[in-house]
């Protein structure tokens, strides 16, 4: 079962596993029997390790059992850290519950229940922990070039831009575009993003060559079946690997639902991912977080604002208007990082922009005052925005909230972030901010568009709590 490629790795996983839910156990009779924590033993109910031995086998049996069937242990598994920590989490609380059952029917021979809490508690931060480490390691090693396979896409529609943006907002992939080729010369020919058009598909075999290939995922529509098996032919000819997309009559893959019945892939459409229940739990959310955030935060707000009026003339808070969810204008709040009338003076430094695309950014910005780059490096200048939050017209997490002036400029597929409400932070923040281009920005969105759920909210929370430390891209 081991011996196929890939799952030598799956071995080492669950040998270190099992390893780890014993020590976690044994780790649990120390602080039960020798620290006696929470709750003191009497000394005629001290027993040694060896009785709860078999304890700790079983639930190793058990926990190894309900994380491979839980997916954890897949050769082809490419999840987050939370992720793998829910499901370690909801198999420790299984196991645990499963011989404190146990130990209601062999009660003569289990002497405490409490054990089995402690050893709960260890096993998820020991493999939680495992979890961590392992992610933390590759991904050294892939920013540094190891294990990272490098990947042509061919076509660069809406298909392959779905590709591009799972792998932007997914690193822990390990997936490198070398770039795009496509036979339309408007896509072909025009980097989106650190993505970079090659040509035609007529370089796919000097693409492969040149730039050390691995893999090539094919998007083509369903219409080019005779281009799709000679790309098939050139690279097997080139011993590479080849992946095709479906493209399903050219439905987004957005909207595609694929289930399974016995083997048998039952395709449909699904919903966009924001609506109904999840609309009221993330609108919910940001009503409590912000209106709990205005009042915790209001002594920090109103010395900033004084500070700001301190240090230059004029209003401490900044009003701009910004596009919203469905493209709907509002006003946003901030505090203001540079002088006074600074708006105005855009069109006069439009030769130095720094960004591609329709958004203007400048590194060093000679509008912004002093205590403006202090703002801004620490994003303290974003929390009036929570007013907005509060009024139903931006999220804590989403999109950036997007000037006119650059929607005006959208192409087509940019439209799509705005199909939810703009965030304080979201993908495009805690993954680079102003380091980013515009179109990996906007590639982030539309993932994030698409992939919403509770557990991805708090994933891109969490991300920016290092993200604001370090003040990563933010300028």
């Amino acid at each position: 079962m081991f011996a196929r490629k890939g799952h030598w790795g799956t071995l080492g996983r669950v040998i270190i596993d099992a390893v780890l839910i014993n020590v976690g156990f044994f780790i649990a009779y120390v602080a039960r029997y020798q620290l006696q924590w929470f709750r003191p033993v009497d000394e005629a109910f001290l027993v040694p390790y060896s009785v709860y031995f078999s304890s700790s086998v079983l639930l190793t049996a058990i926990l190894l059992f309900v994380y491979w069937t839980e997916g954890l242990y897949s050769p082809k598994r490419k999840r987050s850290w939370l992720n793998d920590a829910y499901i370690i989490l909801r198999g420790a609380v299984t196991g645990v519950a499963a011989l404190y059952v146990l130990s209601l029917v062999y009660r003569a021979v289990l002497y405490s229940r409490l054990i089995y809490a402690y050893a709960g508690v260890a096993v998820f931060v020991l493999l939680a922990a495992a979890r961590g480490l392992e992610q933390f390691v590759l991904g050294q090693m892939r920013r540094r070039g190891y294990g990272v396979q490098r990947v042509l896409i061919v076509g660069a529609g809406e298909t392959g831009r779905t590709i591009m943006r799972n792998i932007v907002a997914q690193p822990q992939l390990g997936y490198h575009v070398v770039g795009f080729v496509d036979d339309k010369p408007e896509r072909g020919h025009k980097d989106i993003g650190r993505f970079k058009g090659l040509g035609g598909t007529e370089r796919i075999a000097d693409v492969v060559k040149d730039e050390q290939v691995d893999a090539v995922i094919i998007t083509l529509p369903w219409q080019y079946h005779r281009k799709i098996m000679s790309i098939l032919a050139q690279c097997e000819r080139a011993r590479v690997s080849v992946r095709i997309v479906p493209d399903l009559f050219q439905m987004s893959l957005s909207n595609v639902d694929i289930d399974d019945l016995n083997g048998i892939p039952l395709i449909g459409i699904k919903s966009v991912s924001i609506t109904g229940w999840k609309l009221a739990v993330k609108r919910s959310m940001d009503v409590g977080v912000a209106g709990l955030g205005l009042v915790l935060l209001s002594p920090l707000m109103l010395l900033t604002a004084i500070v700001i009026r301190l240090d230059s003339p004029g209003a401490a808070i900044f009003r701009q208007t910004r596009l919203g969810r469905g493209g709907r204008p509002f006003t946003v709040f901030k505090f203001r990082s540079m002088r006074a009338g600074a708006e105005a003076e855009r069109t006069t430094l439009a030769d130095l922009n720094e960004a591609e695309g329709p958004i203007f950014k400048m590194r060093n910005d000679p509008r912004r005052t002093k205590l403006g780059q202090l703002l801004r490096r620490t994003s303290l200048d974003e929390l009036p925005q929570l007013y907005n939050v509060l009024r139903g017209e931006m999220s804590l997490i989403g999109p950036r909230p997007a000037l006119p002036s650059e929607v005006e400029q959208y192409q087509e597929w940019h439209k799509k972030r705005l199909e939810t409400w703009p965030g304080m932070t979201g993908l495009w923040q805690v993954s680079g901010r102003s380091e980013l281009t515009f179109d990996e920005m906007v590639l982030l969105d539309i993932y994030y568009v698409e992939n919403w759920s509770l557990l991805l909210d708090l994933q891109i929370a969490l991300r920016t709590i290092p993200a604001w430390l370090l003040g990563t891209g933010a300028y």
